[in-house]
């Protein structure tokens, strides 16, 4: 059988987080997963929620999270094919993660930029006189 990719780091120290990052961090991987939190979805489904995502790239990403157990890719035989993709238990278990990484983002990244702190020393010099 295979070994999946975060099967193969020789995981020394610190590892478990680059183990982790590398599992999660493609270009659209966080997005897919995000969306996929909040249930089922076809694969023309997650392309729309993902503006400036390729076709062949979409499909690459979920490849790689289905080889790495953390979705499931659910093929009905029918015309026309309907494929869809869902948490598995184990990328069900990213959600405290990913949501952790939601907050962090809004009150980091998103947040409102704060003055320069030489504006800041300048305010109160000339607030003081």
């Amino acid at each position: 059988m295979a070994r999946t990719r975060h099967e193969r780091f020789d995981c020394s120290g610190g590892c478990p987080v680059e183990a982790t990052l590398a599992l999660i961090g493609g270009k659209w991987k966080g997005v897919i997963l995000w969306h996929l939190l909040h249930g089922t979805m076809r694969f023309n489904e997650i392309r729309r929620r993902l503006s400036g995502v390729t076709q062949r790239m979409l499909t690459n990403q979920l490849r790689e999270l289905e080889a790495d157990g953390l979705i499931i890719r659910t093929v009905y035989p029918q015309v026309p094919p309907k494929v869809e993709y869902c948490l598995s238990e184990h990328g069900r278990s990213l959600e405290p993660v990913i949501l952790a990484l939601k907050a962090w983002g809004e009150a980091n990244v998103l947040a409102p930029a704060l003055p320069p702190v030489s504006s800041i020393k300048e305010s109160m010099t000339s607030a003081a006189a």
